[in-house]
């Protein structure tokens, strides 16, 4: 059990002890000043909340505190009582130096706080508990019907409904609770003129009976403690009844009530020059000491001045944030707000709550960094500039998952657990290695979610492990790649133009503006993405769009022409130094069906195949493709130049990461083998 709550547990069984076990005149000392420092300490706490249910636990807290004192009551009675007046130092210190010696005197002081604290401070503040609960109640329907509408208009979630529903609840507790304790100030109040009563009767019996004391001795004597008793209960009482009419009169406020009090009570300064000449005036035309009223006034003043000043500093301050209020209001309404809001982010990473410390540098995420090191990888590898990739947290997504969109659309979506590794089998999986199963979001292969102590295990039984901002970075790297021609448009085309144009001026002035505009070398350079060719050798690009650009304004044909002078980047990209290039040709009766059933048009040519025949060749297409791919080896298409293009654009749609190659865009010195053969049937 902590401490705090033993603490709490140890002062109920104290209470009990008191009533029940004398205890020595020091520890009834401690327990008074425990007690005086304890209701100092509920009065602060008071007087800094905003609202009440900030200190919910009060109508509990005034039980104890109240039970306590009167337990302590219970002893110092038995210590005045039967200890022939001994009862510790604080209370004859009360007795004595507090009130001068002088019992009388002492007495109506203690009677004093006694009819402040009962007729005055209890009473409001049992009536005010009383009317507080009863209208927290009544208005419970009405604020209950407020959430209601408020959430079928949309304008607050479940979650926030739920919270002030709960809210509501606790106020109406709190008040009813509130209600009840009241009662205990009350009765402690009644309790407390009781007791001096009692003490004062039986300190004289005991005093003139039991020690032999004159009347006049024993009345000085025991009347003086019991006095000094009661100041020193009713001094906390007090302060407990106080701050329960402050808790039950507090309304829910920005600030505390010293910030509440200063703030309203002087919000008018010219009130304070007219309350410090009334008081100068006291002092001129009464028998006032005039040093005094001089002086109050003279503070009033100084204060109305300080006031009226800061007033206008913040007069001031609203201005100009009304100023500023309404310019951005009329940018809202201006119609070039409208067209910033239409504005969409070519490339967008959201992710779930539960994925922030990947993109939060306090906490180790380093997504920001390697979002930098893809662009810089793109760039070398496609020969495109990447556009700034805008990454930010959603809400409505689940706490691991995170969201690939381009141009506002999403095209990937995938999971991330941050304290796992992802492991991808080898091929032979080890019975050992066991985790999560998932895929691997970028390729699609099989893998599992294993926790750290099983990572070094796998990586020893051949598997591919991998943390999850890796698997992240991989993803979103290929997604880029997949999509790369749908963001160079006609503005990064012009980018790339402008920078080809500082080193090749003559080149880039023979291409555009004329024979080609902008938009034709646009859709040349999208094509080559579209299957994943770098653009970054642009020289060589350009010099093929100057020699054919003048022939036609075909750019599906100019792009073909394009890859051709590309051969020897294609040709490096699919196969390795003295390696053979494994591939499954079209047959001589399907590239002639082809070429037939190309038509030319005045804005291009397509393909007009008989679905039937186009059926028979997708199907020989995707056979080869799956017997090629379980001997574990790339599956690459070769044809002819002629009908490159129209076999790409026959399996696009099905097989778009197989590439399609012809015989011109490979080098000469490259051993091609065949391994399959397309047939149309």
């Amino acid at each position: 059990m902590p401490l705090k709550d033993f603490s709490v547990l140890l002062t109920v069984i104290l209470i009990v002890i008191m009533l029940i076990i004398p205890l020595p005149t020091g520890i009834i000392d401690f327990l008074i000043i425990v007690n005086i420092t304890f209701a100092l300490l509920i009065i602060l706490v008071s007087m800094n909340t905003k609202e009440p249910l900030q200190f919910s636990i009060f109508p509990t807290l005034l039980l104890l505190v109240t039970l306590f004192r009167l337990g302590l009551n219970v002893s110092t009675t038995r210590a005045i009582l039967g200890n022939q007046g001994d009862a510790g130092n604080v209370i004859a210190t009360f007795g004595d130096f507090v009130v001068g010696g002088n019992a009388l005197v002492g007495f109506v002081v203690f009677v004093i706080l006694v009819v402040i604290q009962f007729i005055v401070i209890t009473k409001g503040a049992e009536r005010v508990s009383e009317v507080g609960a009863r209208f927290t109640l009544d208005a419970m329907p009405g604020k209950q019907m407020s959430i209601d509408a408020d959430l079928n208009a949309g304008m607050i979630s479940d979650t926030e409904a739920r919270d002030r529903r709960k809210k509501i609840e606790q106020e109406a507790d709190f008040y009813g609770s509130m209600d009840g304790a009241s009662k205990f100030v009350k009765g402690d109040a009644i309790a407390g003129i009781v007791i001096v009563i009692i003490n004062i009767i039986f300190g004289l019996v005991i005093g003139m009976l039991q020690e032999g004391l004159p009347v006049a001795e024993a009345a000085s004597k025991y009347t003086l403690l019991t006095v000094g008793d009661g100041l020193v209960s009713q001094i906390p009482a007090l302060l407990i009844a106080t701050a329960t009419g402050i808790v039950v009169t507090r309304g829910a406020s920005e600030g505390n009530l010293g910030h509440d009090i200063t703030s309203q009570l002087f919000a008018y300064p010219k009130m304070l020059y007219v309350a410090g000449g009334t008081v100068l005036a006291l002092g001129i035309f009464t028998p006032i000491s005039l040093i005094v009223t001089s002086t109050i006034a003279a503070i009033l003043g100084v204060g109305g001045l300080a006031i009226e000043r800061n007033a206008k500093k913040l007069v001031q301050i609203e201005d100009q944030e009304e100023e500023q209020a309404a310019n951005a209001e009329e940018d809202i309404k201006s119609p070039e707000s409208v067209i910033n809001l239409l504005q969409v982010d070519p490339i967008e990473f959201e992710f779930g709550y539960g994925l922030i410390p990947l993109a939060d540098a306090n906490q180790g995420g380093d997504l920001l960094d390697r979002v930098v090191m893809i662009r810089r990888q793109l760039a070398i590898e496609m020969g495109m500039v990447v556009p700034v990739i805008r990454i930010r947290d959603n809400i409505q997504l689940q706490p691991n998952e995170y969201s690939i969109k381009i141009k506002g659309n999403e095209v990937a979506r995938g999971e991330l657990l941050l304290d796992h590794f992802m492991a991808m089998s080898p091929g032979v999986d080890d019975e050992n290695i066991t985790g999560i199963e998932t895929v691997e979001p970028a390729f699609g292969l099989p893998a599992l979610w294993i926790s750290e102590e099983l990572k070094e295990q796998a990586e020893l039984s051949g598997y591919t492990v991998v943390d999850p901002p890796s698997v992240v970075s991989t993803h979103l790297t290929e997604v880029i790649k997949k999509h790369a021609h749908e963001l160079i448009g006609r503005q990064e085309t012009k980018q790339l133009i402008d920078h080809l144009n500082e080193t090749y001026p003559t080149l880039v002035e023979d291409v555009t503006p004329n024979p080609l505009s902008t938009g034709d070398i646009q859709k040349v350079l999208s094509n080559l993405l579209r299957e994943k060719v770098s653009i970054r050798n642009l020289p060589i690009i350009f010099e093929t769009l100057a020699d054919y650009g003048q022939m036609t304004k075909d750019t599906d044909l100019i792009t073909e022409y394009v890859r051709q002078s590309l051969s020897r980047q294609i040709s490096k990209h699919y196969t390795a130094e003295g390696e053979a290039l494994y591939v499954i040709t079209v047959s001589g009766s399907v590239e002639k069906a082809l070429a037939d059933a190309i038509q030319k048009t005045e804005h291009g040519t397509f393909l007009n195949l008989d679905p039937s025949k186009a059926q028979a060749i997708m199907e020989s297409v995707m056979s080869e493709v799956e017997r090629m791919q379980e001997t574990g080896q790339m599956p690459v298409i070769l044809c002819s130049p002629a009908v490159r293009m129209y076999v790409r654009h026959l399996i696009e749609r099905y097989i778009p990461q197989v590439p399609v190659l012809s015989y011109n865009e490979l080098e000469s010195h490259i051993e091609v083998q065949s391994v399959g053969v397309v047939n149309g049937g």
